[in-house]
């Protein structure tokens, strides 16, 4: 029987019902469609014709834009061992920073251990001398860090802690031993603890003797060589340097 598209059904159609094709189709589509099941079954031919359609329109893959290409081929493409990995958002925020040069490792030991190089302990009365020989020791090219107990100190603080402190901060003691240095009480007392804080080390004590004699020496000092103050520099000279071997010895 002709159909509309220009087909004859046969008996042998799915389509051939009752004598006469019930379904204006050609005899292939008939006999595929039976193969499939779906004539009958009792579908309706435009819903199968449909169904063909997007099946068609499934199985064509989409054409993306340019843009779109141009991304997923970059993603989908794996990358080369030499290059280098794309830095996200979280990477660069977890990047480390570059090493920087730590100045409390290299002050923990050597010259910077301690918070001065020199504590120059001295009679009230022999203030402006101590005052001249700070002044020398800290505008020399070496930049001397002095404690001065009248300007170092901190304020409302025990003289014992103060002093006991200084002595503990400071690499070199200088002992400004004087006729007010011998009389004073107190000044014996930092003599003493001076050399407490370290009996043993060499060139850490160093004492500058003015307006004495050799005999009016310390018994206390005499196992170590002292500093003659009748110099034209009042001995500030070999004051420093005496400082200086001592730092080197540390550093």
């Amino acid at each position: 029987m002709p159909g509309l598209m220009g087909y004859e059904c046969t008996p042998q159609c799915s389509c051939w019902r009752g004598g006469r094709a019930s379904w204006p189709t050609c005899s292939r589509r008939c006999r595929e469609a039976d193969d499939d099941g779906l004539l009958g079954s009792g579908l309706d031919l435009r819903a199968q014709m449909l169904c063909d359609w997007f099946r068609q329109a499934l199985s064509k893959p989409r054409k993306l834009p340019d843009s779109a290409e141009g991304t997923s081929r970059d993603v989908s493409q794996p990358s080369s061992r030499d290059d280098p990995p794309p830095l996200g958002l979280s990477s660069a925020l977890s990047r480390t920073p570059p090493p920087t040069h730590d100045v409390g490792a290299s002050s923990s030991s050597g010259r910077w251990s301690k918070d001065y190089d020199v504590c120059v302990c001295h009679s009230e009365e022999d203030l402006v001398a101590a005052q001249e020989l700070v002044s020398y020791l800290e505008g020399s090219t070496a930049s001397l860090r002095c404690f001065l107990q009248l300007r170092d100190a901190t304020p409302g603080g025990a003289i014992v802690s103060e002093l006991c402190q200084a002595l503990s901060s400071s690499h070199c003691r200088v002992l400004l031993i004087t006729p007010g240095f011998l009389q004073d009480p107190w000044c014996k007392y930092q003599m003493l603890q001076a050399l407490s804080e370290a009996p043993g080390a060499e060139g850490r004590t160093i004492p500058l003797m003015s307006g004495l004699t050799r005999a009016a020496y310390p018994a206390e000092l005499r196992f170590m060589y002292f500093v003659d103050g009748r110099g034209p520099d009042g001995g500030f000279r070999q004051v420093k340097e005496a400082v200086m071997r001592y730092l080197q010895t540390i550093s």
